[in-house]
């Protein structure tokens, strides 16, 4: 018998036919060089490979350069081997953990890791999920929050208890569209002279027996403080005293919960305080990990009512999960728990330390020109806000973020909220790759524009229903 047989056929012409992958057939060369496809409707016919990647490649030119984009705090630089990690499990789908069960137990991993670093009772305990970011995250300590006064409160709701859920109005908008999407009452501590955030003894008077919780922000995206969680805590520890009243809290630390365990050992805000069920943060912020990536992780099993966990087999085992989006690549996972590695405690400490450096010196200097009266120093988020000095008239903030713009800088200028709508800032944001030399090109720039904006007649008209420039 010969060691090698030939196949008896190939099929016939209709499994040639459907051996050849359409990508690979060659597109109409003199069509691709003479006819520009439609923008808004699908081609009649396929392009080139080369001409289709120009064609966007050349329209997304016109988008900022993110490197210079100090409105995001979303990081834009990672390094070249973590691009390759996330180029070799883009087609990972996070969602099929018995598929793809490594990738799954870095999940696991980082979560554990997480749960270590907000000082978990047992960490071994706490359950977490990575989402889409620190929205999703959010919306799930929302549902969690919500699902667990309902349980408690069977026999008033849905007949005649409405629930509420208590914030400062600082809050990021996911909070809202959660009350929106979720049916929740949202009850907001205004702003109130220099106090920019949620005030601890407001919060507990907005509480009653229909609060599912009270959310505190560890960094503020109006103005990078962050809110006194501890505190906040300490209030609601009277309350129950007083009412009998067990209001949990959730700590939104989209930013700073990547900070504060570096840079702030000594700050008191996450599972040290028993009343901390839950706790949120961007893997995409101050994670360090290109978009689009979260967390989020309850103290315990309790804080997360069993009817919202959905099961999936891992490893021939019982996998919870809890998240609100299904399919999504697993790159964004595995570069978080390549940059957990990667850094460790110190390396973090550093990255973080350089950016508060940097902003703290920037916000002096700032400061110093004359022109600007600092809210904040970026003593906390690596994050400053600043308006115009008192007897500045002839500019505003949105004139000085106009300008900045022509030199490609995008420092968004925005209008405060409730009780503050007279105040106008800009706000900057110091991430990683934010270094002192782009820092000092911005204040050279800066330097450059306020003669010629000393020199207007007064500051241009704007439209104030774009004043608020950032969502995020």
């Amino acid at each position: 018998m010969a060691l090698h047989q030939g196949a008896s056929g190939d099929g016939g012409p209709e499994r040639r036919r459907l051996s050849l992958n359409p990508f690979f057939g060659e597109a109409d060369p003199v069509g691709g060089m003479t006819a520009a496809p439609p923008t808004h409707r699908l081609p009649d016919g396929p392009l080139p490979p080369s001409t289709a990647y120009q064609l966007v490649h050349d329209e997304l030119m016109l988008d900022g350069n993110s490197r210079l984009n100090l409105a995001t705090f979303v990081t834009t630089w990672m390094e070249p081997q973590a691009g390759v990690l996330m180029g070799e499990c883009r087609d990972k789908n996070m969602i099929d953990k018995d598929e793809y069960p490594r990738t799954a137990e870095l999940e696991r991993r980082c979560v554990a890791m997480l749960a270590d670093l907000w000082h978990a009772p047992d960490p071994a305990a706490v359950v977490g999920c990575s989402t889409t970011g620190s929205s999703e995250a959010c919306m799930l300590a929302g549902m969690a929050l919500k699902r667990r006064w309902a349980t408690r409160n069977a026999d008033r709701y849905p007949a005649s208890a409405r629930p509420n859920l208590v914030m400062g109005v600082n809050v990021q908008v996911c909070w809202e569209k959660f009350c929106a999407f979720w049916e929740v009452e949202a009850r907001q501590v205004p702003m109130d002279g220099d106090r920019f955030h949620l005030d601890p003894e407001a919060a507990a008077a907005l509480c009653d027996e229909n609060t599912i919780g009270v959310v505190a922000v560890l960094g503020s995206t109006f103005d990078g403080s962050f809110e006194p969680v501890a505190d906040v805590c300490a209030a609601l520890d009277a309350l129950q005293e007083r009412t009998g009243l067990d209001i949990p809290v959730h700590v939104d630390g989209a930013s700073g919960a990547m900070v504060a365990p570096f840079l702030d050992e000594e700050l008191v805000w996450d599972f040290r305080l028993p009343r901390v069920s839950s706790i949120n943060t961007s893997g995409h912020k101050y994670g360090l990990v290109y978009p689009g990536v979260g967390w989020a992780l309850w103290r315990s099993p309790a804080e997360l009512p069993e009817e919202l966990v959905f099961r999936v087999n891992y490893l021939g085992g019982d996998m919870p999960t809890f998240a609100l989006n299904f399919s999504r690549p697993g790159a964004q996972v595995v570069a978080q728990y390549y940059t957990f590695l990667r850094l460790g405690r110190e390396g973090y400490r550093a990255v973080q330390q350089t950016a508060r450096d940097v902003a703290r010196r920037l916000s002096r200097r700032i400061g110093e020109l004359g022109d600007f009266r600092l809210l904040t120093h970026g003593d906390e988020l690596p994050v400053f806000a600043f308006t115009t000095a008192p007897d500045v008239m002839r500019f505003d903030v949105f004139d000085v973020s106009r300008r900045l713009r022509e030199r490609g800088w995008l420092v968004p200028a925005y209008t405060f909220p409730a009780n503050r709508e007279d105040l106008s800032v800009l706000r900057v944001v110091c991430r990683n790759g934010f270094s002192a030399d782009l820092a000092e090109l911005l204040l050279e720039d800066l330097r450059m524009l306020l003669p010629e904006l000393r020199e207007q007649s007064g500051p241009l008209k704007k439209d104030t229903a774009k004043a608020t420039s950032f969502h995020h």
